[in-house]
């Protein structure tokens, strides 16, 4: 009721006092705008959250941002509940939204199914007891637990520059308990803890895992999502902090010079030193019936050696929600028969995130199947060079050499070559020496005698044929059923 709009701006975080059992437990609620903390602080590899819970509306039902909400909660792989909200209206239909979320594989308990949904009204105060309820219940079932007797670590919220204050960020500790006077890193930045202010305004001295506050005494502002780590010793954290620092000036120009930019292009690289084997895709559509065709189609790609993920499929236009997803997972943006948002664009080109327009739908799926050829490893292929008769063998100091005719095409030095004799292989290898009247040469063509020989294979005999050829990588085609 503080803020301004009704809407959590102070800290970012805050907390609930609820009786289980014969206990008073704690739970922290994370109230950050919209998707920030499943994808922006998935990103930089912090799991800030342990429970998620989706809002619908009981008499609007699943809309796009509730889809979008689904695709984080997955892509960050935290549990899931569900609270149905305004259960209170006349036009509520709880029972409808259950069955339009089963559509995004979400299958409520009552149905045989693994999602807990709880039908709640914010506005009197229903059922929220039983959320609370499920909330514990699961983080019982996940064994979420922490060590409270050690030094604090977790992550930043948010920050800011309080012209009063100064620097001032919301940590949550995710481990440890947090004191007054601890020397903290965050980041590249030192800072030791002057105050903590909890989410009520009120000055506190501890923060236990799972709590949020907000610290005073940071020597700079550091980045949302940066991770915060206490030491015991305060010159050992100055040194921390400085190192970092130094770092990140140094690696800044590198950054910048290397951008880690995913596009289809790109995919095939990075498949080759074994980061990848599967094509991340964000689909957005004009209408429903283009999605379904789409994934349709996808479906018949073969995806025994990769496999294409898709993170999200909705109609609308192409979002900055959805460039911050396809960032977070290196994922690609199809957009079929749609537009970019305001910004999305722009947000697109700093993030290095790839979209693709396509109004044809076999243009479209010829990329996909183009990228996912491009992941799988290059096979060896023969390429032959030539065919090559011995027609006498010559005695030297260390075995013997071919004296050989070339009948077809040619024989290249450390080429590879097959003896045949009597229709059978008796040995194959890299061709070593190859001579033209004493003087060694690079290549023979047809029509030509010429010496060969082989370091470790000397058993020559006339009449044996000689297959020429070479080792090349070629690129591998999906197999289609």
């Amino acid at each position: 009721q503080g803020e301004a709009g009704g809407i959590t701006q102070h800290i970012g975080a805050y907390h609930v006092d609820v009786e289980h059992g014969d206990s008073a437990q704690q739970i922290v609620f994370l109230d950050t705008p919209g998707h920030e903390a499943f994808t922006a602080m998935r990103a930089r590899g912090t799991r800030v959250t342990d429970i998620a819970i989706l809002v619908v509306a009981a008499d609007d039902g699943v809309r796009p941002q509730t889809i979008e909400a689904i695709s984080h909660a997955k892509a960050a792989e935290v549990p899931l509940i569900v609270a149905i909200n305004k259960i209170d209206k006349e036009s509520a239909q709880p029972d409808r939204v259950k069955q339009e979320l089963m559509e995004h594989q979400l299958v409520p308990e009552e149905w045989g199914g693994d999602t807990i949904m709880v039908p709640v009204s914010a506005l009197n105060n229903e059922n929220l007891d039983d959320l609370l309820e499920m909330v514990l219940l699961v983080a019982e079932v996940e064994d979420l637990n922490a060590n409270p007797d050690r030094p604090a670590r977790g992550t930043v919220i948010e920050a800011n520059l309080d012209k009063a204050r100064g620097p001032v960020a919301t940590l949550l500790v995710q481990n440890g308990t947090l004191k007054v006077g601890d020397s903290l890193v965050v980041g590249s930045v030192f800072g030791k803890v002057r105050a903590m202010i909890d989410d009520r305004n009120h000055r506190v001295e501890l923060a236990a895992p799972s709590f949020a506050v907000e610290v005073l005494g940071l020597n700079d502002v550091p980045a949302a999502g940066d991770e915060f780590e206490v030491f015991t010793d305060e010159k050992e954290a100055r040194s921390v902090a400085s190192d970092r620092a130094a770092e990140q000036r140094q690696s800044r120009l590198q950054q910048a010079m290397a951008s880690r930019r995913v596009t289809l292009n790109t995919l095939s690289a990075q498949a080759q030193e074994g980061d990848l084997k599967e094509l991340n895709i964000l689909l957005k559509a004009d209408v429903q019936g283009s999605i379904e065709a789409i994934l349709g189609a996808l479906q018949q790609l073969p995806q025994d050696e990769v496999q294409i993920r898709v993170l999200l499929a909705a109609p609308g236009e192409i979002s900055e929600t959805d460039v911050d997803l396809a960032a977070a997972s290196s994922a690609v943006i199809i957009g079929f028969n749609t537009t970019l948002a305001t910004g999305a664009r722009q947000s697109a080109d700093q993030a290095g995130v790839d979209i693709r327009d396509y109004d044809i739908i076999y243009k479209l799926l010829e990329d996909i199947q183009g990228a996912m050829e491009g992941l799988l490893e290059p096979e060896l292929v023969e390429e032959p060079l030539g065919q090559v008769d011995v027609r006498a063998v010559f005695p030297v100091r260390k075995g013997s050499v071919a004296g050989c005719y070339v009948l077809s095409g040619k024989v290249s030095r450390n080429c590879r070559i097959r003896v045949n004799r009597n229709g059978s292989v008796v040995y194959e290898g890299n061709l070593d020496s190859l001579k033209r009247m004493k003087d060694d040469v690079k290549e023979v063509a047809a029509g030509f005698e010429c010496g060969i020989g082989v370091n470790n294979f000397s058993n020559w005999q006339e009449g044996d044929q000689i297959e020429a050829f070479k080792l090349v990588t070629k690129r591998r085609t999906l197999a289609m059923a």
